[in-house]
């Protein structure tokens, strides 16, 4: 875990979802390879040609803009595909009920910072209802119910509109918010420009021990 910032008066949790409130490397490419795969077939490509094509795309445009990553579903727009279409694709090709399974030890920490007061909301670039269904597997879709997805804005991270809609619907500022991710250019990078917190974590493991800090302070 990296703490880049915490608010003085923290207000809202911003969770990242993938690779963030679970630990699995091997969900974590599926859902990318799941993608690439799909858009492989349906262009007649042999899979290997097409995880060369995203790479190569996804190196260069790093090497464009100084470094930074960029998201699947952004790269895919400079391949034809819709976020609309990513969006499709994600409902249909996603299943984490073959990767994941319940972590209680991350819901009673969800649970401390919900008892603490802090708000806490989810930002992914998934749709709702394929986040909806990860939270499920997990066992914290009761504690974590607010969720942006790719859905709500129609933008994949990072853009401004997904942290707008966070801060309407949680009532804060971008001083009251706190923005916890494992990829920092997509996750963390604009929160910390917009004068939000920000936390690098590498899974629920960090999480939960994000929760202990946070909470020994207002617990």
């Amino acid at each position: 875990m990296k703490i880049y910032k915490i608010p003085e008066k923290l207000k809202t949790i911003i969770f990242d979802i993938d690779g963030t409130l679970y630990t699995s490397t091997a969900y974590v490419y599926e859902q990318v390879d799941a993608q690439i795969r799909h858009f492989a077939h349906l262009n007649g490509m042999e899979e290997e040609q097409a995880r060369k094509r995203i790479k190569e795309f996804r190196k260069q445009w790093a090497n464009e803009h100084e470094g930074k990553k960029i998201s699947l579903g952004n790269t895919f727009t400079h391949f034809g595909i819709s976020i609309e279409t990513s969006i499709e694709w994600r409902n249909t090709l996603l299943h984490p009920e073959k990767y994941l399974n319940k972590n209680t030890k991350l819901k009673d920490s969800l649970v401390s910072l919900q008892k603490a007061g802090f708000r806490m909301v989810c930002v992914t670039n998934n749709p709702v209802a394929a986040a909806r269904k990860t939270l499920e597997v997990i066992g914290i879709d009761g504690t974590l119910k607010d969720i942006i997805g790719l859905d709500t804005c129609f933008k994949s991270k990072p853009a401004k509109e997904v942290l707008d809609a966070a801060c309407t619907l949680t009532d804060s500022s971008y001083e009251e918010c706190l923005s916890v991710g494992d990829r920092y250019d997509i996750d963390l990078a604009l929160p910390l420009d917009l004068g939000m917190g920000a936390v690098l974590v590498a899974g629920a493991e960090d999480v939960c021990a994000l929760a202990d800090q946070l909470c020994s302070h207002d617990c």
